[in-house]
């Protein structure tokens, strides 16, 4: 039952590389203008191309196989390693997305200077921009790379390229597959450096297209082969506990492999991991290349719609295709080694000619959207707070956008090497949310309370990175060495402590700079009290109670359409009728609230004009 590519299938796979270079030459001249067009696209985008670009970002070649990973190891529930960023998408809807869009700055890096003073504050931006938009982006490019060339590996076993199975590169032998990957970044470097972020965006519209209705076809196609014989024949093939949304207490069910999600680690993706830690995509306060497409949004309104969407999206349309795969991979596959592959497998074995090719090309855009949005986004980092920051800071828009195409070429390169030093993407998701356990809270309250200064910020950066080398070389600290994510409690715990010392132990930022960021951003809440005194002129956004009814209410609409839709495929029509009446409810309340409350004095609001002085401030940033 193997399907090989056929000249169908390959002439599919290069309709994608033309149409997405077509895109690139079109934006080319636009993305020369500046370093706004270059990165956030004139800040002119709408909603719909911004929200559908960050889905598109996260959706990478890495991302159906690791959701296989979890479900081979404890059933649908596994995926609560990431459902629980659903908590945290939706704080960065109704509490973040107005005031970076507010905030007129280029990155959220360059927000460092724009919200703390002194040279600390230049210290920490220059150490993120080059921590996050070099090493950290290329560990994740890394692993993303990886997986396409596991995804090569599969599909083509033995695998030779010029009739050679590997070649050495500066001292490196590369594998055939893994150099395949090499061609595959030259040519997203290539797309990204000419068209900037409106090149990659309206890329990344088509890209998910193809990945996400690509998935649907698998998923369709596999679960009705006569080996499975349909969602039912999948249900009793599978033990009961397979299929649980939520944790549950019992053994492993033997035959499978499939694990029961247990309660502690529930509680620590469902009550600590989604406010405490970094990662890309999911950043707790929105930042990252969520924060760079929310500001390059046409005004408060998109950005908030913007990323409304892309959590409806995010949560609700893309992960069932992934799941069903994942579950029929098991009954195909039991005995896999690594159960990633199982993905795979499923899309070699089951799909025709011409469909084939169709989901090949949906790894491929899946890879190559990903691949671009985080050249852009590292790129903007190391050119905007890095370069002109510290290194020269009086050049023309020309000349840091001519630097900005050379960077991303050789961020691409950098990346790739990366990858040829990487052995294994497992648990590479949670070494990266363990590395940065606590640091969330400071970059939510960094918005909302006044004391918070750039020392907090680096406390919190830095606590849990030392931890983590700490475990690496072998020291046995209590509690840090505890299996992830049971250890999230205690290094969440360790960093919290650190840094609200750090902050009380250190002087808070310039009164002057936290009048300039209170003037420009005007955040709600308590605890900018002693500044609204100060500044009785400005209208803040005033309680935050409205906002976290309205998160609550958009967190209870995505939890009720994910888990609708999964009972209504499994045949649980009460509990899917149930689901939807809850999620009309939470419709209606956010309805009613933005209603009642008015868009246009919520989330129209343009940028205030400065002080007098804030243009002449040199820790103001670039952007503003």
């Amino acid at each position: 039952m193997v399907s090989t590519l056929t000249t169908l299938d390959w002439l599919l796979v290069a309709g994608y590389f033309v149409l997405s270079l077509s895109i690139a030459f079109y934006f080319y001249k636009r993305a020369g203008k500046n370093t706004t067009e270059f990165f956030l696209s004139g800040r002119n985008m709408p909603w719909w191309i911004i929200g559908t670009s960050m889905v598109a970002t996260t959706f990478a070649a890495d991302t159906p196989l690791a959701v296989t990973e979890m479900v081979a190891e404890n059933g649908i529930a596994g995926n609560w390693l990431w459902w629980n960023f659903v908590m945290g998408g939706m704080l960065t809807v109704f509490f973040f997305a107005r005031l970076w869009r507010r905030s007129g700055v280029l990155t959220d890096v360059e927000f460092i200077e724009l919200r703390y003073s002194g040279p600390e504050a230049a210290w920490l931006r220059g150490i993120k921009a080059i921590y996050f938009g070099l090493l950290m982006n290329c560990i994740i490019l890394g692993w993303v790379s990886l997986a396409m060339e596991s995804i090569f590996n599969v599909l083509f076993p033995g695998m030779t390229l010029f009739g050679q199975e590997s070649f050495s590169f500066i001292g490196i032998t590369i594998s055939a597959p893994l150099a395949l990957v090499g061609f595959l970044i030259i040519f997203v470097a290539f797309y990204s450096l000419i068209s900037g972020l409106w090149g990659v965006a309206v890329t990344d519209i088509f890209q998910f297209i193809i990945a996400l209705g690509g998935t649907i076809i698998l998923a369709v196609f596999a679960v009705n082969i006569p080996e499975i014989g349909g969602l039912s024949g999948l249900q009793e093939k599978l033990p009961a506990e397979t299929f649980n949304f939520l944790p549950s207490v019992g053994q492993a069910a033997e035959g499978f492999g499939v694990l029961t999600l247990s309660v502690g680690a529930f509680a620590a993706y469902f009550g600590v991991q989604w406010w405490s830690s970094w990662y890309p995509g999911s950043e707790p306060g929105g930042g990252g290349y969520v924060a760079q497409r929310i500001m390059s949004a046409k005004d408060e309104k998109h950005s908030l719609f913007a990323t409304l969407w892309f959590n409806i999206a995010h949560y609700c349309l893309r992960p069932w295709p992934w799941i069903i795969v994942a579950l029929v991979s098991l009954v195909l596959y039991p005995e896999l080694d690594d159960s990633r592959e199982g993905f795979v497998l499923v899309m070699r074995d089951v799909l025709p000619p011409g469909l084939l090719g169709l989901l090949f090309a949906a790894f491929l855009a899946a890879f190559t959207s990903t691949f671009a949005a985080h050249l852009n986004w590292g790129t903007s980092y190391l050119v905007n707070d890095f370069w002109r920051r510290f290194i020269k800071q009086d050049g023309d828009e020309r000349y840091y956008v001519a630097v900005s195409r050379i960077i991303t070429a050789l961020l691409a390169v950098t990346a790739f090497l990366v990858t040829t030093q990487l052995d294994t993407i497992k648990q590479a998701w949670g070494l990266v949310l363990t590395a940065s356990g606590g640091l969330g809270l400071v970059l939510i309250l960094r918005w909302y309370w006044w004391r918070i200064n750039a020392w907090s910020e680096l406390a919190a950066s830095l606590t849990p990175i030392f931890l983590v080398i700490l475990v690496l070389l072998g020291v046995q600290v209590p509690g840090i060495t505890d299996p992830f994510p049971h250890n999230l409690f205690y290094v969440v715990a360790i960093t919290t402590v650190v840094w609200l010392l750090v902050t009380f132990l250190t002087k808070p930022t310039d009164s002057d700079k936290l009048k300039r960021f209170y003037r420009r951003v005007r955040p709600g809440g308590p605890g900018w009290e002693p500044l609204k005194a100060q500044n009785p002129d400005i209208e803040s956004d005033g309680s935050l109670w409205p906002l976290l009814g309205n998160w609550a209410a958009g967190v209870v609409l995505v939890y009720m359409a994910l888990f609708g839709f999964g009972h209504f495929l499994f045949g649980n029509y009460g509990y899917a009728l149930l689901c939807s009446l809850v999620g009309a409810v939470a419709i209606g309340v956010l309805y009613w609230d933005l209603s009642r409350r008015g868009f246009d004095t919520i989330i129209e609001h343009d940028v205030p004009d400065p002080d007098p002085d804030e243009d002449s401030d040199p820790d103001a940033g670039s952007g503003t």
